[in-house]
C-alpha cells in the first residue's frame, strides 16, 4: 500500500496527539467556513460543505465547533481565504503536494518555500509533480466493518472504483466528482466512515529506506505545523520493516 494511506498510521504512532488535534480542528473548521461561504450554508444543499462536516465529525470535532464555523460564514465573519496548491520534491526525490488556504499568498509561499529548503526538499512549479497523482475520493472504514468481500460488494454497488483492504482497515476509492454520492450510499450500507475526503492518489511511488522516511517525516511535520497548510500528500513507498522501525 502506498504512502498516501500509511501517513495517518505514522502520525498516530508518533503520539503528537494533543497539539496535532488542536491544529487539525482549526484546519477542519477553516474548510467548513470556506465551503459554507462558497455555497449554501445548509450541508444538505452544499456537497462540499457536507463532506467537510462529515470529515470533521469523523475526526471527533465537537458539534458546537462545527456549528460555529458555519455561522461564521453566514455572518460574513472571518478572513477571505484563497486556495493554493504547491508542488515540490522532498528527500530522495519524493513528490509532495501541499494544499493551503491563506489570506496572504506571499506569506504562505515564502513559508512553504523556506520549509522545503530547510528540510532537504525543493519547491517546484505548479504541475512539477502533479502528473504523478490523480484526484480521487477516499473513504476509509475500520477493519471490523466487515471482511474484504463484504466491503468490496458494498463499494461496487455504491459506484466506487477500487478497494484496498488490510488489517488496518478498508480504503475505498472513487472518482472525485462521485465522492458525495458514493459516500452516502456506503453510509447507508456500512454505517459512518472514519474519513471521507478528496485526496491526491499517487500513480507512481518512490521507495524510501528508514533514513529517507525519517527525513520525509520531518519535512511533512514542518509543513503541517503551518496554520495555512490544510494537508500534505506524498508518493512515498516503504517496506513493512521500515514502517515498523518508525
Amino acid at each position: 500500500m502506498a504512502g498516501h494511506s500509511k501517513w495517518a498510521n505514522i502520525q498516530h504512532r508518533k503520539g503528537r496527539q494533543d497539539a496535532a488535534r488542536s491544529k487539525l480542528f482549526s484546519k477542519l473548521s477553516k474548510e467548513i467556513t470556506v465551503a459554507a461561504k462558497m455555497g449554501d450554508p445548509d450541508p444538505e444543499k452544499n456537497p462540499r460543505l457536507r463532506l467537510a462536516v462529515k470529515e470533521a465529525k469523523s475526526q471527533s470535532v465537537p458539534k458546537d465547533v462545527i456549528e460555529r464555523a458555519i455561522k461564521k460564514s453566514a455572518a460574513g465573519e472571518g478572513d477571505d481565504y484563497e486556495e493554493i496548491r504547491y508542488e515540490g520534491y522532498g528527500p530522495a526525490g519524493v513528490a509532495v503536494i501541499v494544499e493551503a488556504m491563506t489570506d496572504n499568498r506571499n506569506r504562505t509561499a515564502s513559508t512553504v518555500r523556506s520549509t522545503f529548503s530547510k528540510n532537504g526538499g525543493n519547491l517546484g512549479e505548479t504541475g512539477s509533480v502533479g502528473f504523478m497523482f490523480e484526484r480521487k475520493g477516499e473513504i476509509m472504514y475500520p477493519a471490523d466493518t466487515g471482511d474484504a468481500d463484504t466491503v468490496m460488494m458494498a463499494a461496487i454497488e455504491a459506484g466506487a472504483e477500487d478497494v484496498e483492504s488490510s488489517e488496518d482497515g478498508h480504503i475505498i476509492w472513487c472518482e472525485d466528482t462521485d465522492l458525495n454520492e458514493v459516500s452516502n450510499a456506503l453510509e447507508a450500507e456500512l454505517g459512518e466512515s472514519t474519513s471521507t475526503k478528496l485526496t491526491w492518489k499517487p500513480t507512481t511511488t518512490t521507495e524510501l529506506d528508514l533514513d529517507g522516511m525519517q527525513k520525509l517525516m520531518r519535512l511533512v511535520d514542518a509543513l503541517e505545523d503551518d496554520d495555512d497548510v490544510q494537508r500534505v500528500t506524498t508518493n512515498f513507498e516503504a517496506s513493512d520493516e521500515v514502517m515498523a522501525q518508525l
